[in-house]
């Protein structure tokens, strides 16, 4: 077992520090300011070993560019670049690195402008958002090569280090998530003092807590003072980092960052060797409403600048989904601003907006998101009041129009072609999407126009039974809320009015949620349409996050549901009939941040087959099963 070579000196007081960045594939100057200019905040805390997360150098989103020779080559000429940076101070940070045909995920420690060893990945993440056999291969414990990094052999491997007396060692990202299998435990076998995890772990509501656990029982089991960094926000589109910087001791969380944050990096350091057991463990509070608004506000802000992009259209309907998606730019635009300053924050999302009011948040919402309530002769007066009391509260755009006569046109083209009346009773699917459709090519112009991005509405437990409309309601640039179910953001809805302020959305919550596509005489709602939206969310987590077959969850939500069985039965035949039927929509949806345990994007969780048979087996299972 190799220790790189350093000579060893009395122990005293390491300050370490961890830094946290905002990358972007194939952005190299972008992702080499945001190292350097970490590196430099470093050097005046006066930080001596720095860590940065996992794959810092290219971003980890960069997908099958991972497949290319040239890609790894650069990302090494990049870590060239860092050398002459790295003065009187060590740095570890991130890249790919190709050896003999097989792509290794890397970490480089850098000291005093060398390279003094390069640690691979020895767990790769394959579950879930995670596809990391595609690209990488697993280095193999306890093996150490000879590495040539531009005309310098350096080690190469599963290497532990040593500063100032202290040995540190690395667990990266996955690798500390195997059990009895991780490099922690050889980690402690070497009596290291301290380990490393920098990591690029996605967000989900509800993750922090599980890393907290994670850190405090790892320096408790590995005898380490345990320090835990990872990437920061929405990389390429799909998946949001929180750059969550962690640290603790003997089993107590002694560090945690602020997570989800609008800069483009954060560094924080600790005194490795000073007597910690006066310090005051950190308590966290973990609230799913508060990480979910933190998470889809710094998504769309990232969304929005690396796109290019100069705001957001938006489809008003003053019903639920679009008008948690109104509030969410607004907050994106709260919280950039009190963090950043206004100034600062236009110059990063790429914003020249002259402000002359006393408001200057509502004054950029005015000028970055615009809504318009399309109503058709199925609309009420209420969902307009609602879409319009929003939108002003907020300061958005507000466009109303009637949809009426392209409905009409279209109808009566397509009554002269087959030779009759369309009615309610033959053709209902058909006359409601076609309202849905018709909504589609005028807020599409509109966002061309503003060369905006179309924000698309549609919630998982829509995609979950196919209650979307395909090229209506779907369409869209992104999705923001389709990782999360209807009856969280209906929760959600009730809480930003209560606790974030926005009393705009009154109205909002007073109505019961439907599509309005046919006539208000016959008293539509989604929840009639399909079933309580507490029962889907129900019967999803059993039949998408936990894999189980319709008699399981019957017998489990027997037991957990007051439903009359015969309902519950037909609860579950419903979903499953919808749930296989409508694969080829949720093949189609516009891009959505993941935001929860699960979801349904076939892109990243949950592939499905467009085809199948339906589960009529398992579903006639069910039917015969004693009630």
């Amino acid at each position: 077992m190799l220790v790189a070579e350093q000579t060893i000196v009395s122990m005293s007081v390491l300050k370490i520090g961890g830094a946290t960045v905002n990358q972007t594939p194939l952005d190299w100057a972008g992702n080499l300011s945001h190292i350097q200019g970490a590196i430099e905040q470093a050097q005046k805390q006066k930080i001596e070993l720095l860590c940065f997360p996992e794959l810092s150098i290219t971003g980890y989103g960069s997908e099958d560019l991972f497949l290319s020779t040239w890609y790894p080559e650069k990302a090494l000429k990049q870590l060239k670049t860092l050398l002459p940076r790295c003065k009187d101070i060590t740095v570890c940070v991130g890249l790919p690195i190709k050896i003999d045909n097989a792509l290794y995920n890397c970490t480089a420690v850098i000291e005093d402008e060398k390279i003094k060893g390069i640690i691979a990945k020895q767990f790769l993440a394959i579950d879930g958002v995670h596809y990391e056999f595609r690209w990488f291969t697993p280095w193999k414990a306890g093996k150490i090569i000879s590495f040539n990094f531009f005309g310098e052999e350096v080690p190469f491997g599963d290497i532990i280090f040593e500063k100032k007396g202290y040995k540190y060692g690395f667990e990266i990202c996955e690798d500390a998530w195997k059990g009895h299998e991780r490099p922690g435990h050889r980690l402690k076998d070497r009596t290291v003092d301290l380990i490393f995890n920098p990591s690029a772990s996605h967000f989900a509501m509800g993750k922090s807590e599980h890393r907290e656990e994670l850190v405090t029982e790892s320096s408790a089991q590995l005898h380490a003072t345990y320090f835990y960094i990872n990437l920061l926000g929405n990389e390429t589109g799909r998946m949001i980092f929180d750059g969550e910087i962690l640290l603790a001791q003997d089993g107590k969380l002694l560090l945690k960052n602020e997570l989800l944050s609008f800069k483009p990096f954060q560094v924080v350091s600790f005194d490795l060797g000073k007597d910690s057991s006066a310090l005051p463990g950190v308590i966290s509070q973990h609230d799913k409403n508060i990480e979910f608004t933190q998470a889809v506000s710094l998504a769309l802000f990232d969304y929005l600048r690396k796109s290019r992009s100069k705001g957001f259209v938006l489809s008003l309907s003053g019903g639920a989904d679009s008008s948690s998606i109104a509030v969410l730019v607004a907050e994106m635009v709260r919280r950039g601003i009190f963090e950043l300053g206004v100034e600062t924050f236009l110059e990063r999302a790429h914003l020249a907006i002259p402000l002359f009011s006393e408001d200057p948040a509502k004054e950029i919402v005015g000028h970055i998101l615009t809504t318009a309530y399309q109503g058709s002769d199925n609309s009420s007066c209420e969902t307009f009041q609602s879409a319009q009391s929003l939108a002003q509260s907020i300061g958005a755009t507000f466009h109303n129009w009637k949809i009426s006569e392209e409905v009409s046109s279209y109808s009566e083209k397509i009554e002269h072609a087959i030779g009759r009346k369309l009615t309610w009773e033959k053709d209902d699917i058909t006359l409601q999407n076609i309202q849905a459709r018709v909504r589609a090519p005028i807020i599409w112009m509109l966002a061309n126009l503003n060369n905006a991005l179309l924000l698309a509405t549609s919630n998982r437990s829509e995609g979950d039974v196919g209650y979307a409309t395909m090229d209506g309601d779907t369409s869209g640039s992104i999705s923001p809320i389709a990782a999360v179910d209807k009856y969280f953001i209906l929760q959600w809805l009730k809480w930003a009015e209560e606790t974030l302020g926005y009393s705009g959305l009154q109205k909002v919550n007073s109505l019961q949620p439907t599509a309005e596509l046919r006539p208000q005489e016959q008293h539509q709602t989604d929840e009639h349409d399909l079933m309580p939206y507490s029962v889907i969310v129900e019967i999803e987590r059993l039949a998408i996050r936990d894999r189980r077959a319709p008699k399981d969850i019957y017998w489990i939500l027997k037991q957990e549901l007051d439903i009359n069985p015969v309902q519950l039965k037909t609860y579950i035949q419903k979903f499953f009939r919808l749930w296989s039927r409508n694969q080829w929509k949720r093949e189609r949806l516009a891009p959505s941040f993941h935001l929860d345990d699960f979801n349904v994007d076939p892109k990243t969780w949950c592939r499905f087959p467009i085809l199948s048979g339906g589960f009529n087996e398992e579903l006639t299972e069910l039917d015969q099963l004693e009630e």
